[in-house]
């Protein structure tokens, strides 16, 4: 589909999502942790990757496609786990699983979202990726890996920095929940976003859909948000992740991974990649950016397992940056929901024309005919 001319960036959908989403359901996407340093920091130092040109010599043109553990992808990004989805746009799960199956691009459903493994597989024939939160319980576990692997889902990817939920002013505030809190600030928000109200009207009131068969009949919201912090409760350790490898028979990644130490781990329990992402700085307000982490850990462990990329992403030429580095494969969830929040179904499409666009011009401008040649143009 052609880019819509009056929506050609990222931030131009974002400032179009705004005055699209509530207030409340907007700054769970748009927001960090604390004082969101980090936040701000993941694409402010992104920003400072610098790539050099080549300008004299024959060039015949680039290709985007991109091989990824046995499958060759259109581009090499893709849709991250983002939980709740649909409260920030009605249906956004299932827009965005469709825009991935129909762009050839990687979609990943996380746990907490709002549409379930078995809905998610249908959409994407299959090919959907699948985010574990590690369940307190192993019988849970157990059962959310066996969903995993029936409805066909080729690679597994376990969440490794949430070992407690972030301190997030705007979230506490707000009221944040599923369904949304009545409060009548919250109340006017959806008076003022009706485009939101009616779609969830029509879809009905977001849901942890993947969660629904294990929770508790007539959990009042209160008893809801405990319920899940007491089931995902609990910091990874090495014999959790070895258990899951030995009983996963796909590719096993594990996001959010920036320390050097906790990668020699996985590579030693045999994980098939890692995401280094810092949560999109929704967890630790002091951590380093995410593309400060990349560089040290595609030295050490580029070759012994495949090193992604997450948080920051507003671009086709932070992609092109993040590659440059020496990324594998790169996840953009914040653009694609301000995406879908700006233009309903038809936001994830131009998003991955917006990146697409943007990073074959920056691919043609430094002379690279793969992704995979972005390595030689870091300047330093």
């Amino acid at each position: 589909m052609p880019i819509d001319p009056n929506y050609p960036s990222i931030e131009s959908l974002r400032n179009r999502a705004r005055r699209r989403i509530p207030g409340f359901a907007f700054d769970y996407l748009d927001g960090g942790c604390n004082a969101e340093v980090n936040l701000r920091r993941n694409t402010e130092e992104l920003r400072e990757v610098r790539l050099q040109p080549r300008y004299i010599g024959e060039y015949a043109g680039c290709d985007l496609s991109t091989d990824l553990f046995g499958r060759t992808y259109s581009a090499p990004f893709g849709i991250p786990p983002i939980g709740l989805q649909g409260l920030v746009w009605p249906r956004a799960c299932e827009i965005l699983a469709t825009t991935a199956r129909a762009h050839g691009i990687p979609f990943v459903l996380s746990t907490v979202g709002t549409a379930s493994i078995e809905t998610i597989a249908e959409l994407t024939d299959g090919e959907a990726w699948f985010q574990l939160y590690h369940p307190a319980e192993d019988d849970l576990r157990d059962k959310l890996i066996a969903r995993a692997r029936d409805a066909g889902c080729p690679v597994l990817v376990l969440i490794a920095d949430v070992p407690s939920f972030g301190y997030r002013p705007k979230e506490i505030r707000n009221g944040l929940s599923i369904p949304p809190r009545m409060s009548l600030r919250n109340v006017a928000q959806m008076v003022m976003s009706p485009a939101w109200s009616l779609g969830q009207l029509k879809a009905g009131r977001p849901r942890f859909a993947t969660m629904d068969a294990y929770l508790p009949k007539g959990l009042s919201l209160p008893h809801l948000g405990e319920f899940m912090q007491r089931t995902f409760s609990g910091r990874l350790t090495e014999a959790k992740v070895a258990a899951i490898r030995d009983q996963w028979p796909g590719k096993l990644v594990v996001k959010g991974i920036v320390n050097p130490e906790d990668c020699a781990k996985l590579v030693r329990i045999g994980v098939d990649g890692i995401v280094v992402s810092n949560h999109g700085g929704r967890q630790l307000d002091a951590g380093q950016s995410s593309i400060e982490a990349l560089p040290p850990l595609v030295r050490e462990f580029g070759e012994k397992l495949t090193v992604m990329f997450d948080s920051g992403v507003r671009g086709g030429q932070d992609v092109a940056c993040a590659l440059a580095c020496g990324a594998r494969f790169v996840f953009a969830g914040r653009a694609f929901m301000y995406g879908v929040g700006a233009l309903g179904e038809k936001g994830g499409g131009q998003v991955v024309e917006v990146l697409g666009t943007q990073l074959r011009q920056v691919m043609e401008q430094v002379g690279v005919e793969r992704v995979d040649g972005l390595r030689g143009c870091l300047v330093g």
